[in-house]
């Protein structure tokens, strides 16, 4: 206003003017919008207003209106005696009740009301004082793991001895089992086999690849389609307070900027703490101290050692090739012909066809690639039955090609030739021990030491260490003093493919090394 008055020259007075006008009309257009989206909104207010009034006048004219209300305050009621017969503690019961007085004080259209009927729904369908009896015969016990399992002696005595102690001593607290091992060798089954030995119920949660805390605790209710947590869901699942609850893969969780798992796993797995353990979700304590929680794991240098220290670790060793032998024959090739639904006349897998298959078309520690191998034989024969050929088949080491195909797996053999420079080690893989060759050889040139294979930085300093033992003994071996300044060495690991590390090859590349220097052959 001030420019508009001190302006002296019409046209630009003018200009000013159209200007203030302009801007005061914009400012008018978008109130008016404003005004227009409110007046809508609240049409459509006023509309269901009284729309849900002419509704509630024409029920009520037909009597209807009573019958709905009476339907409602029969499903509070209702609500309010399967609380009481849940068997909660009282604390609990006083909290399910709090919260469905809060949801019969809300109308059944109201947000919240699904919200607070799913939370009362969850607290009444957990197992508060629901358990099953423990059948601690330990000779039955003894029976089902030996029907279920081959061999694994140690492990089913130290269950054994498990099951003893929690029966003479009446307590339900007790260490959680860990089962470590490779894959395929009945870590789970073995849970299973405990379930049924004592008359549990059997649940099982992986929680193999799982970074989010909420899926072991559950999201707060504030959360929209929260649920409980993993634990209560499987306990819920149970029906029971004290199922045998497997945590499967607990060295492959996960971290990361939504917490972690593992140390949401610390206060279930803790018997002086499980007791309470609190839910996200239900914001109550449910009592874990009944469950027996077994645990299962490839490796236990993944586990986070706070977790590992909860446990007590049993080892489940991988199987060598006579006891894959007898667990085929006895549990395997039986439980492939029936499921592939065949009769024991069709075919007959000979003691060295199975001991072909396990050489060369499995590499394992377990039995899972073997049982998959046997499978695709029964299935072969069960289409040849299906298609009208009903004649016997007798599986030997001679015919396996023609249901396997060619050998998947050629085993490593130490050379049969004694060679310069080649020595055989002992390796561990996941899969089992195995023989590795180390490789050395010499060139023209000075003081530099080559490795190739795809050595870790451990295994490279071995081979440093070994070459710096031969150079302070040369004398000891006979070696010129000098040699090594005018050679390179080159050590070389075969299958360059596969990382390899650890303190335990440095023997190795130290005999090959020296059968080069000497030029003598290495005894393999």
């Amino acid at each position: 206003r001030q420019m508009l008055l001190e302006e002296l020259v019409l046209d630009r007075r003018l200009e000013l003017v159209m200007e203030f006008l302009d801007r005061e009309l914009k400012v008018l257009e978008i109130t008016g919008e404003i005004q227009e989206i409110v007046n809508e909104e609240l049409s459509k207010n006023q509309r269901e207003f009284l729309l849900r009034e002419q509704l509630k006048a024409i029920k009520q004219e037909l009597g209807e209106e009573d019958e709905e209300l009476d339907e409602w305050e029969r499903e509070i009621e209702d609500l309010r005696k399967q609380i009481k017969a849940a068997g909660m503690p009282e604390d609990v019961e006083a909290v399910a009740l709090k919260e469905l007085e809060r949801m019969a004080e809300m109308s059944p259209a109201a947000a919240d009301y699904p919200i607070a009927r799913a939370y009362i729904d969850w607290l009444i369908s957990l197992p508060w004082n629901k358990e099953t009896k423990d059948n601690m015969d330990l000779q039955n016990a003894k029976k089902i793991l030996d029907e279920d399992h081959f061999d694994l002696e140690d492990v089913k005595n130290r269950i054994l001895e498990f099951l003893a102690v929690r029966k003479l001593k009446k307590e339900t607290k007790g260490p959680i089992l860990c089962f470590a091992g490779p894959p395929g060798v009945g870590k789970t089954s073995l849970g299973r086999s405990i379930a049924r030995a004592i008359g549990r119920k059997f649940v099982r949660f992986s929680v193999g690849g799982i970074h989010d805390e909420a899926e072991i605790r559950g999201h707060r209710r504030t959360y929209i389609g929260a649920l409980p947590g993993r634990i209560i869901q499987m306990i819920k699942e149970a029906g029971t307070r004290n199922p045998v609850f497997m945590l499967d893969e607990v060295d492959k969780i996960g971290t990361d900027f939504r917490g972690d798992p593992a140390s949401a796993l610390l206060e279930a797995l803790d018997p002086e703490q499980n007791k309470d353990f609190v839910d996200h979700y239900l914001d109550v304590k449910f009592d874990l101290s009944h469950v027996m929680f077994i645990c299962t794991a490839n490796v236990l240098y993944n586990i986070p050692p706070a977790l590992l220290d909860r446990m007590e670790v049993i080892e489940i060793p991988g199987y060598i090739t006579e006891e894959k032998v007898e667990i085929a024959r006895k549990y395997i090739v039986p439980r492939k012909i029936e499921e592939s639904g065949l009769k024991k006349k069709h075919v007959r897998i000979t003691k060295k066809a199975i001991e072909k298959i396990i050489t060369d078309y499995t590499n394992e520690a377990g039995v899972r690639n073997l049982e998959r191998e046997i499978a695709t034989i029964c299935r072969k024969i069960a289409r040849r039955v299906a298609e009208g050929h009903d004649e016997p088949v007798k599986i030997t080491p001679e015919n396996l090609k023609e249901f396997l195909g060619p050998p998947k797996n050629f085993p490593e053999l130490a050379g049969i030739k004694d060679e310069i420079g080649i020595a055989t080690g002992l390796a561990w893989t996941p899969v089992g021990g195995e023989i590795l060759f180390i490789e050395s050889t010499l060139m023209k040139g000075g003081k530099n030491l080559v490795l190739t294979g795809q050595l870790g930085e451990v295994m490279r300093e071995s081979a440093q260490a070994a070459l710096s033992f031969l150079r302070s003994n040369a004398e000891r071996y006979g070696i010129d003093p000098d040699f090594f300044a005018k050679y390179d060495v080159h050590i070389h690991v075969p299958s360059g493919a596969v990382p390899k590390d650890g303190p335990s090859a440095g023997v190795t590349i130290a005999t090959s090394l020296l059968s080069l220097l000497i030029k003598q052959p290495v005894r393999h």
